[in-house]
């Protein structure tokens, strides 16, 4: 009951917070505030007081062990197992593979990140289809896709390590070098671009502060809490699925899924959060 209640006071805080931030101007930042790190508006500082609470019971754990059984023991039909499938730190080895992709991979001859790795094991030793896979590969209020738990377990095994995605293949600084590009490319409809909302300081848009993809600090809060656990959805969403949807918003043509070039946009975003520590599944909004 005490849980309860405070889960409930905070849901009425934030709620009370977005009716009041709702209806106030942005205020223009001073010169001096400018140069300074952008502060976090007093709506975000009220969502992650709840967000706090909510972790304290994550509904990811769910995902994260349903993902679990079906790493550990279903089996394809020649037997195999993800106990063959190689995140980049050994057959099998998942602590810590989450936040050392994406990464080069000389068996299929491509740089990979996690969650196209997960998928193509999954394809390789369990028997999935790639068609039924593309058919759903995000999360409804209906369905959360077999791949997205499994992702969702494999993200979890490098809680509280530091990013750290290797420059070290050719391939891999390649990667890196055409995200920055597709990061700053402008174009559609509208002429954005993704550093159009997230290529400087002190950006929002109504009551969402968003981060400055350029600088390490502010890179990690594009990848931190991916996999996400969805308030107004009840589902997990991932990495993938947000960047698509970065698309989408921007009035592109969506990539494909599991396309190159999403790949090497977070090739591009999680070099540069190199060295952060990255907390686990996570809620969002």
């Amino acid at each position: 009951m005490k849980q309860r209640t405070s889960t409930l006071l905070a849901v009425a805080a934030l709620t009370a917070a977005l009716a009041a931030h709702a209806q106030q101007p942005a205020k223009k930042a001073s010169p001096q505030a400018k140069a300074a790190a952008p502060a976090k508006s007093d709506i975000s500082k009220e969502f992650e007081k709840f967000r706090e609470v909510l972790e304290e019971d994550n509904p990811a754990e769910l995902f994260e062990a349903k993902g679990e059984d079906i790493w550990k023991n279903k089996k394809g039909p020649s037997g195999a197992s993800m106990a063959q499938c190689d995140l980049g730190l050994g057959a099998g080895v998942v602590k810590g593979a989450y936040v050392r992709m994406p990464r080069w991979f000389a068996d299929v001859g491509q740089v990979m990140d996690a969650e196209r790795r997960v998928v193509h094991c999954m394809i390789k030793y369990l028997g999935y289809k790639e068609e039924d896979i593309r058919k759903q590969p995000f999360s409804n209020v209906n369905k959360t896709p077999d791949h997205v738990s499994v992702i969702t377990y494999v993200a979890a095994q490098s809680r509280n390590m530091k990013i750290a995605a290797p420059q070290k293949h050719p391939k891999e600084v390649e990667t890196y070098n055409i995200g920055k590009e597709i990061f700053a490319y402008r174009a559609g409809p509208y002429d954005f671009s993704c550093a159009s909302c997230h290529g400087a300081d002190g950006m929002r848009i109504r009551t969402q502060d968003l981060p400055n993809l350029r600088k390490p600090a502010e890179a990690i809060r594009a990848y931190q809490g991916w996999p996400g656990y969805r308030m107004t959805g009840g589902f997990m969403l991932t990495q993938q699925w947000r960047m698509n949807d970065c698309f989408r918003q921007q009035r592109f043509p969506e990539p494909s899924y599991l396309s190159d070039s999403i790949t090497a946009l977070l090739a591009y975003m999680t070099v540069t959060a190199n060295g952060q520590v990255y907390k686990g599944p996570g809620i969002k909004r």
